[in-house]
């Protein structure tokens, strides 16, 4: 296959994003790359400058993609606890097998190295927790920081699957752990007077 022998920096970031997914951080060198995207590795340092830049702007690449990601999910469900499980199970999907999970935690190290990195990582989380607080702004009685407390629900569920994934399919996993926390909060909140 013959690739285009001029690729904006967007195309260039993806391929460099896909890059370090599939084969971890390391592997993203402007050789490497140049040998992914048909590039000259002379052209992606003219682009990019060094190493830890192109690092910076494929992961803040890939943060614009879950921003996105995050903004249509949230458009899309209802603004209800099962609208909030529905978001989530939206967002858990694309993880892909065991393997490629293990290496988006590689990547992930590389997002809380870098202080830009990491205060992108919080506005999403702020983001996500809002809309997540959203769904249960109906519900009496749930804790204040019931976005922030559902994200960490979600986020441990991807984290426990991780150790048998052979069990169940990742979102099936998902789905089921977080039904069974909005189960428990609705429980909890039915019982304050």
């Amino acid at each position: 296959m013959t690739r285009p022998k001029t690729q904006s920096d967007e195309q260039v970031l993806q391929i460099a994003y896909r890059l370090m997914h599939a084969e971890g951080p390391e592997a993203l060198t402007f050789d490497g790359l140049a040998r992914a995207c048909g590039l000259s590795a002379s052209t992606l340092v003219q682009r990019f400058k060094n190493k830890a830049l192109l690092k910076q702007r494929t992961l803040l690449y890939a943060w614009d993609g879950l921003d996105r990601k995050t903004e249509e999910a949230a458009g899309s469900v209802p603004r209800t606890p099962a609208g909030a499980v529905e978001l989530l199970v939206a967002l858990s999907s694309g993880y892909g097998d065991i393997e490629s999970y293990a290496e988006g935690l590689l990547v992930l190290r590389e997002d809380l190295r870098d202080p830009i990195l990491r205060a992108r990582g919080a506005s999403w989380k702020a983001a996500l927790n809002k809309v997540l607080a959203d769904c249960f702004a109906d519900v009496r009685g749930v804790p204040e920081d019931i976005g922030l407390l559902m994200a960490s629900h979600w986020q441990g569920s991807l984290l426990w699957w991780s150790f048998d994934p052979d069990d169940m399919d990742l979102t099936a996993y998902v789905e089921h752990s977080l039904k069974r926390f909005v189960a428990a909060i609705a429980m909890a909140s039915a019982r304050i007077p």
